[in-house]
């Protein structure tokens, strides 16, 4: 007898039903296109891992999306606790707080409708933002506050908000965010958000395209602020639109605890490979751009550049790499492992790439070893001569910006 949905959950990209996830009378899973989205002429898949067909996919299948929709790590964990949900839970997890996630879609009990058009926007002073995130710690994206269902993949405590005139406010009843604060919570990386300000800014001198950060304090707590590269605001009527992505274990089918390369995550290769596999639609640029990040990484001393910290970005018929975020040098504290997330040409420490892995690192993902020494010079030529003036950066940028200056100097040696 074939199992029935004993609970199901709607998917919606913007006002469209694309369809059910379903968790079955046999206590299995399964996510199934709706037979009405498939028929359509314009049908995407939600995922590279999830194409378009209209049997169901089943838990093995469909895990790696779903769950990289959620809070990683600790802050999962907290999340289930204080919801009285087990840890491992996928459905559940979903099905009390992935109302607002990354990306374009909304996953609601079955029945119940997006809504659109109308936004919620709780005003939120700097004694309630700051109450709130002095609550992070111990209740992760304000779970179970009535009218917010908040979800972001990550390790990092970080709250989705509406960021307007200068003004904080709650998304409620749906409404997407267009921030991300990320507040200086814990003792043992103290300076993060000044590092990872440093680091996005200085990309983006580079011509890296990243995400918009700024620094702000709350109650003298520092936070960066991350504009999200996946909403759109409508000028003509100031309401925001979601914009979808995943990120490359989405992508390629690996759940969140197999991210780093060393548990089975993605390769740079394997990123390489199905950006020119024709899912991306701009195929050489994107490779370029990967490149570019990846090297950037390199540089600043980022062990941390696993497979969900590289995303694709779908707007319409485009598929583009997204911009890069979470960079942060991590070799600024000394205690993290320097074994690269994703490693460059083999290399096992972040500290430690040499003429050799650039050439093996080309190789591996089809370009020339001769254009990425070039690119590696160039970057690291023009970090050397970065200050936190000519960055705009605040002092505190400092000690981030001049470990990374090191670093670029000692590879231009290497890179010779």
């Amino acid at each position: 007898m074939e199992a029935k949905p004993k609970r199901q959950l709607d998917v919606f990209w913007g006002r469209r039903l694309v369809g059910q996830y379903n968790f079955l009378s046999d206590e299995t899973e399964c996510f199934s296109y709706d037979s009405d989205y498939l028929a359509s002429s314009d049908a995407v898949p939600i995922s590279h891992s999830l194409p378009l067909r209209s049997d169901a996919y089943g838990r093995r299948q469909l895990r790696p999306f779903f769950a990289g929709l959620l809070p990683e790590e600790s802050q999962r964990e907290r999340i289930a606790s204080y919801l009285g949900l087990p840890a491992s839970d996928d459905f559940s997890m979903l099905e009390a707080i992935g109302g607002e996630c990354a990306g374009a879609l909304t996953i609601l009990p079955h029945g119940a409708t997006p809504s659109f058009g109308v936004e919620t926007l709780v005003p939120c002073d700097e004694k309630r933002l700051s109450e709130i995130i002095k609550t992070l710690p111990y209740r992760p994206m304000m779970a179970g506050e009535k009218g917010l269902r908040l979800s972001l993949a990550g390790a990092q405590s970080k709250l989705p908000l509406v960021f307007k005139d200068g003004r904080f406010f709650l998304p409620e009843n749906g409404t997407p965010s267009t921030h991300i604060l990320k507040p200086e919570l814990s003792q043992w990386f103290k300076g993060i958000v000044h590092n990872e300000h440093c680091c996005m800014t200085l990309a983006k001198a580079l011509g890296v395209p990243v995400a918009e950060t700024r620094i702000v304090e709350v109650d003298e707590i520092p936070c960066l602020l991350v504009t999200r590269y996946d909403r759109e605001i409508d000028t003509a009527t100031g309401t925001t639109r979601r914009i979808h992505q995943e990120d490359f274990c989405q992508a390629l089918g690996r759940p969140p605890e197999q991210k780093y390369q060393s548990e089975g995550g993605p390769l740079a290769r394997d990123v390489v490979r199905l950006i020119k596999s024709g899912w991306s639609t701009h195929p050489a640029k994107d490779v370029l751009s990967f490149v570019d990040l990846a090297v950037f990484n390199a540089i600043i001393g980022n062990a941390d550049a696993h497979g969900k910290n590289y995303s694709m970005l779908y707007d319409g018929a485009e598929r583009r790499l997204a911009p890069g975020y979470d960079l942060v040098s991590t070799v600024c504290w000394p205690a993290l492992s320097a074994m690269p997330a994703m490693k460059i040409g083999g290399s096992d420490s972040i500290n430690s790439i040499l003429t050799g892995h650039w050439r093996k690192f080309a190789e591996e993902i089809g370009i020339s070893p001769a254009a990425l020494r070039s690119r590696v010079r160039e970057f690291c030529n023009t970090i050397t001569k970065q200050s936190c003036e000519t960055l705009s950066l605040p002092s505190q940028c400092d000690t981030t910006l001049d470990t990374v200056r090191r670093r670029a100097a000692k590879m231009l040696v290497t890179v010779a």
